[in-house]
């Protein structure tokens, strides 16, 4: 079967709705409204069409990622970077690869674009495979509780947190 990573269209909404609603059902750290968060980043200025991808097999939508606008701040200096929020692909496609070819087709292309870093609240044991650290590493901390081991950060490029520390500023949507 062969995975083919592509851009989002107007098209896929409401397949993406309805895979991401799928996807988070029986996560139990999850407040199981992932998928509105998309529909709200979808209408924000935080949105980056190219970096809402699918995953498709046999024409069939099986896997979501999102990679979002947003600022680092530290006093008067802001830095811009990117959340990945969220990571979906439906239950019976999981534990294939799906999910880590989204994550490198995204950071990919969020690099292709200019963008030096990711920022996260995702698995501990899943996403260093691909490069993140502990967010405070970087000096980066985010403006809620969460378990530290659960904040993490990767840089694109060659030192893309470089001098760059402070709070995570999410986009309002993520508030919502």
């Amino acid at each position: 079967m062969e995975l083919i990573i592509r851009k989002e269209n107007p098209e896929d909404f409401e397949t993406v709705f309805n895979l991401i609603e799928k996807a988070f059902k029986q996560v139990k750290i999850s407040d199981h409204r992932e998928q509105f968060l998309v529909e709200r980043l979808r209408k924000s200025k935080a949105f980056v069409p190219e970096l809402s991808m699918v995953a498709e097999i046999e024409k069939k939508i099986v896997g979501h990622i999102l990679l979002s606008k947003l600022k680092i701040k530290n006093g008067r200096n802001r830095f811009d970077s990117l959340a990945l929020a969220p990571l979906s692909v439906i239950p019976e496609y999981q534990r294939n690869g799906i999910g880590g070819q989204l994550v490198r087709e995204a950071h990919k292309k969020a690099k292709e674009l200019g963008f030096k870093s990711v920022i996260l609240i995702g698995h501990e044991k899943y996403y260093p495979r691909f490069g993140y650290k502990q967010a405070d590493h970087f000096g980066i901390s985010l403006p809620f509780e969460v378990p530290k081991e659960n904040c993490m950060a990767v840089e694109l490029i060659m030192n893309g947190l470089k001098d760059v520390n402070g709070l995570v500023q999410y986009p309002k949507e993520f508030i919502a």
